[in-house]
């Protein structure tokens, strides 16, 4: 049978998704995404796949390496990158309700990037069904701290992906269908203003509030951005009694750029700055990086490939490098063949309106078994 034209059920994958989409499991509760890694890894189990788990470091959750029957298992194969956390803290799933309406589904991390995870999943479960066996053998690396920037997990990342032939990631898919062969460089920043305590009501002149330097710095950094280089401000933390002149502000920051070169002279400038004056302090400190990832014919032969299989099924994907860093960045600047943007169209992601386009679900799905099958 012709991998592209298995039985995908859009009700029947959108049923097995909502149960991971109902676990919650935001990147800085482990225990929430250890329970999510729980729920995927017996679905991967049932299919068939050879579980070992990485215990998680950093206070994160763990990492899962599901690795399914081949053949040549052993040899350099197929690896596919996907990560269970997701930007919504517990109990987001009250407000952005779990629904369909429609062709849409909607739920925390349902597009980011539960969806594509789980088609990919469904993909390999319909080739199992076929008795369809892939070229190269399969492994999935279920990861646990992508949207805080991969701080715990890059060694393992780049440690599985030297070992495989080819990359794909099941990100979102790009609004306009496409895929990703090539992914901005990302930089993040920890702020800490410094000032001097006092009486916010009986002496407030003596004091120097860290939250005003922080507010100082945020415009100035934010100023900087260019058409080649971006600075946004994301985090501040700072005060705790409101009578009292603030001692201390932090925050957090991010920069991106098209060009490693535009990233390295804005991680420049952002450690360059300093407080507006001696009464108070301000420092910044480097963060986790995400190397730029440029097309290169590797890639692009891969991507050949997918658009190939693609227009087969009626459907083109369109390619683009791409913001919003992923895993992709670190196993594409490796210079592995690596293919991003596989998972589910929708819209929405890290908002309160995050949704699939669900007849997505078994197209991209047929599109990844092809890959997955015909990979050599």
């Amino acid at each position: 049978m012709d991998p592209t034209h298995l039985p995908f059920d859009s009700d029947t994958m959108l049923t097995g998704l909502l149960a991971w989409v109902e676990c919650e499991s935001p990147t800085w509760d482990g225990a929430a995404v250890n329970r999510m890694l729980d729920l995927a890894s017996r679905d991967m189990a049932i299919a068939g796949a050879r579980l070992d788990r990485v215990p998680g470091r950093m206070g994160f959750a763990d990492c899962v390496r599901a690795s399914f029957p081949h053949p040549n298992q052993g040899q350099p194969g197929i690896l596919v990158m996907g990560h269970f956390d997701t930007v919504h803290p517990l109990g987001t799933k009250a407000t952005l309700r779990i629904r369909r309406e429609g062709n849409r589904a909607y739920g925390p991390g349902i597009l980011d990037m539960k969806g594509g995870n789980f088609l990919t999943l469904e993909a390999i479960r319909q080739l199992q069904r076929a008795g369809i066996q892939s070229k190269l053998p399969i492994t999935f690396l279920l990861t646990s701290d992508e949207e805080v920037g991969s701080p715990s997990t890059r060694d393992l990342i780049e440690a599985e992906a030297a070992r495989a032939k080819y990359v794909l990631v099941p990100e979102p898919a790009r609004p306009d269908g496409g895929v990703v062969t090539g992914r901005y460089a990302i930089a993040r920043f920890n702020l800490e203003a410094t000032g001097r305590p006092s009486h916010a009501g009986a002496r407030l002149a003596e004091g120097r509030s860290a939250i005003k330097e922080m507010a100082r710095k945020i415009i100035e950094i934010e100023d900087m951005t260019t058409e080649d280089c971006t600075f946004s401000v994301g985090v501040i933390n700072g005060g705790q009694w409101v009578n009292c002149v603030t001692t201390t502000c932090t925050g957090e920051a991010l920069s991106m750029a098209k060009r490693q070169q535009d990233l390295d002279d804005g991680v420049a400038r952002m450690l360059a700055l300093h407080a507006t004056s001696n009464d108070v302090q301000f420092t910044v400190t480097r963060g986790v990086t995400r190397p730029v990832w440029e097309p290169n014919p590797r890639g692009m032969a891969l991507y050949d490939r997918a658009r190939a299989i693609a227009l087969s099924l009626g459907f083109d994907i369109p390619s683009q490098s791409s913001g919003g860093g992923s895993d992709g960045n670190f196993t594409g600047a490796m210079g592995i063949p690596t293919l991003d943007g596989l998972g589910a169209a929708g819209a929405g992601a890290h908002t309160l309106e995050e949704y699939i386009v669900t007849d997505s679900l078994p197209l991209r799905g047929r599109l990844m078994a092809g890959l997955l099958a015909s990979l050599d």
